[in-house]
């Protein structure tokens, strides 16, 4: 743990918001006698007043604030009271310290200092259904997008993929159509196309199964 941290408070009813209410005061409390038995400087204190602890912690306008001022303060440690008045929710719990872990932030709930990084069997139980659940839905998306692949399939004959000689240059595909119907052979449409200046990116005349690409 860095020696300096902000601070997070989180009060879930508006009932228990105000000067002459305790919820706040006893996580102020809590947190700077923490800070000084060991020695950290609290430099900065953000609150969510009002705000259920299931919310996401991206979509709270205090933890918000807080993530904005840590991002170019240098502080590295968030400190709370106690792992609920992060997030009373577990999933978001776990979802929300991992965030702040890939983020490089270490979050500290001073009545538990190890409550995020003891591999607890529920935590262990839940980071493994959250897994699953992001798997599922990565298989979801993927057979959408499967499924949309084929109808345009289905409906234009192609999808994805480089594109043809006949969608590059239509104009190409129209001559060999004509000369077609004037009666040529695939080959005699090529060598005339050739001549035209007609060439694959090699440089060479169009194969005959090519031209039949062209013309159908």
């Amino acid at each position: 743990m860095s020696n300096t941290a902000v601070a997070y408070f989180r009060t879930s009813s508006a009932t228990n918001v105000g000067s002459d209410k305790d919820s706040l005061k006893r996580q102020q409390e809590a947190v700077t006698s923490y800070a000084a038995a060991n020695g950290v400087e609290v430099v900065r204190e953000f609150y969510d007043a009002a705000v259920s602890g299931a919310d996401a912690i991206q979509d709270r306008e205090g933890f918000s604030d807080l993530l904005t001022y840590v991002a170019g303060n240098g502080a590295r440690t968030i400190l709370v009271e106690n792992a609920s008045r992060f997030a009373r929710d577990l999933a978001v719990q776990l979802t929300g310290h991992e965030m702040l872990k890939q983020l490089g932030y270490e979050l500290v709930p001073v009545d538990a200092p190890k409550h995020f990084t003891d591999d607890t069997p529920t935590a262990t139980m839940v980071r493994q259904i959250l897994g699953a659940v992001s798997e599922f839905e990565k298989a979801q998306v993927v057979s959408k997008l499967k499924a949309a692949r084929t109808r345009k399939r289905v409906e234009t004959g192609k999808c994805e993929g480089r594109k043809s000689h006949k969608e590059l240059d239509p104009a190409l595909a129209r001559e060999a159509k004509q000369l077609r119907l004037l009666g040529y052979s695939l080959a005699k449409v090529s060598e005339l196309l050739f001549e035209q200046g007609h060439k694959t990116s090699s440089g060479k005349a169009f194969a005959p199964a090519q031209i039949s690409r062209l013309i159908a």
